[in-house]
């Protein structure tokens, strides 16, 4: 099918989008013609809005539109509990959870030599600032059960395991190559209150 130009370019930034095929992007485009034109103007400075104004927590690494997240500047939340993931989508996964009282480390990223990514390419130096600052610290490792996630777990273990720090990872519950975006809140909540000391 051949399409106006402008309606393809549409459908073709729909298909950027993860999960979203040629059906679906077509699907997309053609309920946008049918938006009201504030619904549309809204839509694309949302967009706009999300892309220029989010960044890193200068803490955590989680993304915000501030200097430092809602979770790190929330005086309720245990400074003294570190959860460790891989991304800031992770993080919504634990939120949506709601069991969860401690703070967060995002990594953006795992250690990958075949990718050529590297300790120093992710966010570790900042974990360990936070770590010797604070006071006979848990980490919670709780990344994917991958060669990348099991590679940075063993380089984050060794990294710590000469401070007074006690180190645990999620249960083995949660599946062999488990997206942890993706897992459902009973399954995140068994494995985080069922976590493995690493060390003590």
């Amino acid at each position: 099918m051949i399409y106006p130009s402008s309606l393809s370019n549409l459908i073709n930034y729909f298909r950027k989008l993860p999960g979203i095929g040629e059906k679906s992007a077509e699907r997309l485009a053609l309920s946008v013609l049918s938006m009201s034109s504030d619904d549309v103007n809204g839509f694309s400075a949302s967009m706009i809005d999300s892309r220029e104004n989010l960044h890193q927590c200068s803490i955590c690494g989680h993304i915000t539109d501030k200097e430092i997240c809602d979770i790190c500047s929330d005086s309720n939340r245990n400074k003294n509990v570190i959860c460790v993931l891989e991304d800031y989508k992770s993080v919504f996964a634990f939120e949506k959870a709601g069991n969860y009282d401690g703070v967060y480390h995002v990594l953006n990223g795992l250690i990958s030599p075949i990718d050529d990514v590297n300790p120093e390419d992710i966010n570790i130096s900042s974990l360990m600032k936070r770590v010797e600052e604070l006071d006979n610290p848990e980490v919670i490792i709780a990344l994917k059960s991958t060669v990348e996630g099991e590679t940075t777990t063993l380089y984050l273990q060794k990294l710590l395991e000469n401070k007074k720090v006690s180190i645990s990872r999620l249960s083995y519950g949660i599946p062999m190559g488990a997206e942890i975006d993706f897992l459902d809140e009973i399954t995140l909540e068994r494995a985080l209150s069922d976590r493995k000391k690493i060390t003590e």
